[in-house]
């Protein structure tokens, strides 16, 4: 039977070039473009100007809270992500769906409102808010509350990098390890642990990068203290409402530098994941070839050894029928 030839369906070659161009043109005009006008911006009256304005006292601490910030952040994060991740992927249990739903709550909600929902819960007037400001504890427009304004945004993160990939993953490896005798603790560190490192970093990436960047919600709980409860977003609108452009582009292209790096970073171990899996798939081939060669050379050996006892048993009857015909 003669099998009929059929040619791939390809796109026209002009259609090709004009999504390409297009999907340029878009990042160009919306990205590319406006994030080299912030380094222009930021350079154009010279290098001191420049360092000038990042090292003048409100910069300098509004640098160092948004470094706290998301140093605090990240890691909590990172806790209650595995945690949660783990608990929607290893468990069944009544609500499931609705915690689900509430994981993504940040993602839909404005993050202004999310501001306002923790004034009123953390306010001077709210009865949790008064109590704690009389021990000595202030949420609303202090530290703390940057804080919490922060995780509620960034939380989604590292929970939905790694749901998607434990559930893909199942739990037979852990269950094998417990069956092994291992330790829940143990389980999660080597087996665990090592099956979602790539997609915990990009979570933790991800995750660094919102922290750094976010305006709305902190805004809202911070009350714009200069030198106090500024961000590096913060301080950048406070001195641009301020006719200090020179400033606020300085400040917005250490943002933008941030960004780029956190970018870099996410690509960087993109590349590394996919080197090892190309590594390990490498390996897996070259392990399949040398178990087939040697497959390969006990069947030789196995059919010679048997073709020899074939003829020794066959050479073996024939001086017997000799013998006995002289016999």
């Amino acid at each position: 039977m003669q099998t009929s030839y059929k040619k791939p369906i390809d796109e026209p070659r002009f259609l090709k070039v004009l999504l390409i161009a297009l999907a340029l043109s878009f990042l160009g005009v919306m990205l590319v473009i406006p994030l080299i006008s912030v380094f222009v911006e930021a350079f154009r009256q010279g290098w001191a100007l420049y360092i000038a304005s990042l090292t003048e006292p409100d910069a300098m601490a509004a640098i160092k809270l948004t470094l706290l910030t998301a140093a605090i952040v990240v890691p909590i994060n990172v806790v209650f992500g595995v945690a949660m991740a783990w608990l929607l992927t290893r468990f069944d249990f009544r609500g499931k769906q609705w915690l689900t739903t509430l994981l993504d709550l940040p993602f839909s909600v404005s993050p202004v409102v999310a501001g306002l929902m923790f004034i009123l819960l953390f306010g001077s007037y709210s009865v949790l808010g008064s109590w704690l400001e009389s021990i000595g504890f202030q949420v609303i427009f202090a530290v703390p509350g940057i804080v919490i304004a922060t995780l509620f945004v960034t939380f989604p993160f590292i929970a939905r990098e790694l749901i998607p990939l434990m559930q893909s993953q199942g739990s037979s490896e852990e269950q094998a390890a417990l069956v092994l005798g291992a330790s829940s603790w143990q389980m999660f560190w080597r087996v665990t642990l090592p099956n979602i490192r790539w997609a915990l970093l990009y979570g933790i990436i991800l995750s660094n990068a919102r922290a750094m960047g976010e305006f709305g919600a902190v805004s809202v709980v911070s009350g714009h203290i200069r030198g106090l409860t500024n961000t590096l977003p913060l301080h950048i609108e406070v001195l641009y409402n301020d006719y200090n452009p020179v400033g606020a582009f300085a400040a917005a292209s250490l943002l933008a530098f941030l960004a780029i790096v956190t970018l870099l970073l996410q690509h960087l171990l993109n590349w590394w994941e996919q080197r090892k899996y190309k590594q390990a798939a490498a390996t897996r081939r070259d392990a399949e070839v040398v178990l087939s060669a040697e497959s390969d050379i006990v069947a030789r050996d196995d059919f010679t050894t048997n073709k020899v006892s074939a003829e020794r048993s066959t050479k073996k009857s024939t001086d017997l029928g000799l013998n006995k015909v002289t016999v």
